[in-house]
């Protein structure tokens, strides 16, 4: 499968040194190697001034790669996750997808180290990583189309793998079809009768209010999920359909933005939510009306997680997140090996449950 993002082509560029950034900042080597030990002996003034040399000149930190080198591989593999390690650890998919991961990590002799960047704090993720020896990185939850992470990793040539994103040729792909396992969704509440659909979207962008969205919005999405589980929407109920992104991923702000959808005349008699914990929101909105799902709404989700408190089962997407670790874990065993990995496909399958009512 081909991959879209920068050419491969692009000349090395040196990495600068150590030496440089001292000789910038007016201080010894042995100075400006304290500040980055994080060793005290340096004032505040002076660890300022050496920072502001090594941005100046594009300076990462020690590559912590060098010494590693002389004794093979370091064991440690980067999990970069978009959002708050908090966020990772109460979304049900989250853990799923990380537990496989560790999983087939485990059986490699490797660790893990987790890299959290939430919106707004690229320069955080990018420090974690300068300051580690890695023997991979991967971008295990679906994030923006671009990361400055990028650049950074491929300078020290550490390979990369992610789910969708970001889009680079430099980092190897296992994606899923989420516009045909969203297509599938859509299919099935047509096939029962539903013409009066809406969705509910995960965020579209860092910083996202929620509120309605339209077509133009989607297209310029950041997130290339939500962007693709959004236009399979549009290409089965056409662009004029109730589209809403919740702000949150959580089933407190989705239960808030499915508001949107269910206080107006007419009702919508079905709602696609872009993830299980969004269809959790719908169904306690519903709840919270007096509607009964699925006889007054159905709602479908996606990702195929467990919703211990709802009696019922959710119709929704499953896509197996503890495969889906386990497969990224054997690509960064390829990769590691040496081989030519390229992208591939993680496969969904539609599951029927108790959640979907013919209208």
């Amino acid at each position: 499968m081909a991959r879209t993002g920068q050419s491969t082509t692009r000349s090395p560029q040196r990495r600068p040194t150590l030496r440089e950034v001292a000789d910038q900042a007016g201080v010894s080597i042995s100075t400006a190697s304290l500040v980055y030990s994080g060793k005290q002996g340096v004032s505040p003034a002076t660890a300022e001034r050496v920072r502001e040399a090594a941005e100046a000149l594009g300076y990462a930190g020690p590559d912590p790669l060098a010494s590693s080198l002389r004794h093979g591989r370091s064991g440690v593999v980067g999990v970069h996750l978009e959002g708050t390690l908090g966020y990772a650890f109460q979304d049900p998919y989250a853990v799923s997808v990380l537990d496989g991961l560790g999983q087939a990590l485990d059986e490699l002799g490797m660790g893990m180290l987790l890299v959290p960047e939430a919106p707004g704090e690229a320069s955080h993720a990018a420090r974690l990583v300068a300051g580690q020896a890695l023997d991979a990185l991967v971008f295990a939850l679906c994030g923006p189309t671009t990361s400055a992470l990028v650049d950074q990793v491929a300078a020290r040539g550490i390979p990369m793998l992610g789910t969708g994103a970001p889009a680079d040729d430099r980092v190897v792909q296992l994606r899923i079809d989420d516009r045909g396992a969203t297509a599938a969704l859509v299919d099935h509440l047509l096939e029962l009768g539903h013409r009066d659909v809406a969705m509910l979207a995960m965020p579209l962008d860092p910083g996202a209010r929620t509120g309605p969205v339209t077509v133009a919005d989607i297209e310029a999405a950041t997130y290339p999920d939500a962007r693709d589980r959004a236009l399979a929407f549009v290409d089965r109920m056409g662009p004029d359909r109730p589209m809403v992104q919740s702000a949150s991923l959580s089933i407190d702000g989705a239960a808030e933005a499915a508001a949107l959808l269910l206080d107006v005349s007419p009702r919508p008699t079905a709602v696609v939510a872009q993830s299980d914990l969004l269809a959790a929101g719908v169904i306690r909105a519903a709840a919270d009306r007096g509607l009964s799902v699925p006889q007054d709404l159905s709602v479908v989700g996606f990702d195929g997680v467990e919703l211990p408190w709802f009696e019922g089962r959710l119709t929704t997407v499953e896509q197996d997140g503890r495969g889906k670790g386990r497969h990224l874990g054997d690509m960064v065993r390829r990769l590691l090996d040496g081989e030519d990995v390229p992208d591939q496909v993680h496969p969904t399958h539609l599951r029927l449950g108790t959640t979907t009512y013919p209208r």
